[in-house]
């Protein structure tokens, strides 16, 4: 008991950083959209305590970017009030508008931990969120490790150099004082709990902990067959280059290994995944579907080893572009679940019409003559699972939020026409997949507007799972039915419309085993139209 009021208490003061890091940053991304997460380390950089919304990539890149800094500034210079920062994607979490934070924590004069936290910033330079690069270079500033902030002040050469090569830079500044604010209370939360528990430093209770989350892990991995198991898939790539997607798993008492030998190699385009951001949404997804219940810290993703091959697009050489790493990082749990419903059925999900997400960005002039830079965070639908329907509209697995509507109008001239769910859009099932949906955005600004587009799933659509269909595709056009290339940059004119499809889910078993009570359910409520409920589900309207 006693163990568990101290865990809870740290994951408090994880949650509480989390809390001044969304209430103090300037940007949309964070506010609004939840693209963030803060972490408590120990003084050996593990991981002992996350924030309970967290973006579950980021947690797994923390401690291991913790280290990454400590080699690059030793111990020894680190001071109470310095906060340390890179964008490096093969130190942080994958792409150049993450910055990853840490600062060092102290209890009566000795080091104890780490406050780390990583934040996606509205724009860092170069080409900005894009798919269209050929190298990590064209793709915006990389910082590597560097106080940004030494001894409570702010370093001036540092700060000045982020101020003149970033879009909006009042945003930025902003979100990282943001994440400095974030440290400053999570250093002041586990000086508090070190005063309050009388404890000198959290070496055993990390240990303790670290070994009860990954006893917890092995217990749920033992519990399956051993053996192996193969899941491929493809998905639309760049052009004529498809993405293709080999996994093995195989698991040996408590212990699995996820291979992904035969996947494509790396390409001259930024939908590369770097091995940190491979490995964190190839073990969160195990996490979800076999110890989904208890905390999670680094422990909990021991047992679990991945391999994927140096120069394949899970494991990119530097300085390959990985800016939308997204677009082949969260397709993982797909292959992953088409291997564990093999031997393990009702502990996975069909696909969802969020991995990849679809991202736009969009930046230029507003009417006052204010520069902007904003992202359109919005989902597609969560595949079904054994025993429900997936949730329309909802991320999985990343889990950033959609964001307010009213915000993006409030600061960028896009006004958002329609947002409303679509219908057939879920893939038929026992269980049916959650509702995609349609948006409409409109350049209301008197100048062009640059736009990114970060999207798939137009050749690919989500897949169903156990006999499920599949989810609908991706769609993306202009007014005018033009359509803009689904991984590149272009503009858009005044009063020019942008339509976007975001895919529903994969659904999950047979339809004909669908109860009649949930398709005329569909029915009334517009989920499905009385052609589908015929033709599909052989149900007379």
């Amino acid at each position: 008991m006693t163990l568990e009021i101290l865990w809870s208490r740290l994951i408090s003061i994880a949650d509480e950083s989390a809390a001044t890091l969304l209430r103090t940053a300037f940007s949309t991304v964070v506010r609004e959209s939840n693209d963030f997460t803060t972490v408590l380390l120990d003084a050996e950089c593990n991981c002992l305590a996350e924030n309970t919304g967290g973006i579950p990539s980021f947690v797994g890149m923390v401690p291991s970017a913790v280290k990454a800094m400590l080699d690059r500034i030793p111990v020894e210079r680190w001071r109470p009030g310095d906060c340390i920062i890179t964008n490096d994607p093969w130190i942080g979490s994958g792409h150049l508008p993450d910055v990853t934070m840490a600062s060092p924590i102290f209890h009566r004069g000795t080091l104890v931990g780490f406050s780390g936290s990583i934040a996606h910033m509205p724009d860092f330079g170069g080409s900005g969120w894009a798919c269209d690069t050929r190298e990590l270079y064209e793709e915006g500033l990389r910082l590597m490790p560097v106080k940004f902030i030494e001894n409570d002040e702010e370093h001036p050469i540092v700060g000045r150099i982020i101020r003149d090569n970033v879009r909006v830079s009042d945003q930025v500044v902003g979100d990282l004082y943001a994440q400095v604010a974030a440290q400053r209370i999570c250093a002041k939360g586990l000086q508090q709990f070190l005063d309050d528990t009388g404890l000198d430093d959290l070496t055993e209770l990390s240990v303790e902990l670290r070994s009860r989350a990954e006893a917890a892990m092995r217990t749920a991995i033992s519990a399956l067959p051993d053996g192996s198991w193969c899941a491929s898939m493809d998905a639309d790539g760049i052009d004529e280059f498809e993405t293709h997607i080999e996994c093995r798993m195989t698991v040996s008492g408590s212990d699995m290994e996820l291979d992904f030998d035969g996947t494509s190699q790396q390409v001259a385009c930024g939908i590369n995944s770097v091995m940190k951001y491979t490995y964190a949404f190839a073990t969160y997804p195990i996490k979800c579907a076999l110890d989904p219940d208890s905390p999670r810290n680094e422990g909990s993703f021991q047992p679990i080893s991945v391999r994927a091959p140096e120069g394949s697009i899970l494991n990119p050489s530097h300085p390959a572009p990985v800016a939308a790493r997204q677009l082949t990082g969260h397709l993982l749990y797909g292959v992953i679940y088409q291997c564990l419903a093999q031997f393990a059925p009702r502990r996975v999900v069909a696909e969802s019409g969020s991995t990849p997400t679809l991202r736009t960005v969009y930046g230029g002039v507003d009417r006052r003559g204010n520069r902007f830079n904003q992202a359109l965070f919005a989902s597609g639908g969560l595949g079904a699972s054994h025993r429900m329907d997936g949730y329309a509209c909802t991320a999985f697995p990343s889990n950033t939020g959609v964001g307010s509507v009213e915000a993006l109008e409030s600061v960028s001239p896009l006004l958002v026409r329609r947002k409303e769910l679509t219908q057939d859009s879920g893939g038929a099932g026992k269980f049916r997949g959650g509702l995609g949906q349609d948006v409409e955005i409109e350049v209301r600004s008197d100048q062009p507007v640059r736009l990114s587009v970060m999207s798939d799933r137009h050749k690919y659509p989500p897949r169903g799972i156990l006999g499920g269909r599949d989810g609908s595709r991706t769609r993306i056009e202009f007014s005018d039915g033009t359509r803009p290339h689904q991984k590149g940059r272009t503009v858009m004119q005044p009063g020019e419309v942008l339509r976007l499809h975001f895919p529903g889910g994969g659904g999950y078993g047979s339809p004909a085993e669908r109860d009649p009570a949930a398709v005329a359910d569909d029915l009334a409520r517009g989920y499905v139209s009385a052609h589908a409920a015929r033709s599909v589900y052989g149900y007379e309207v």
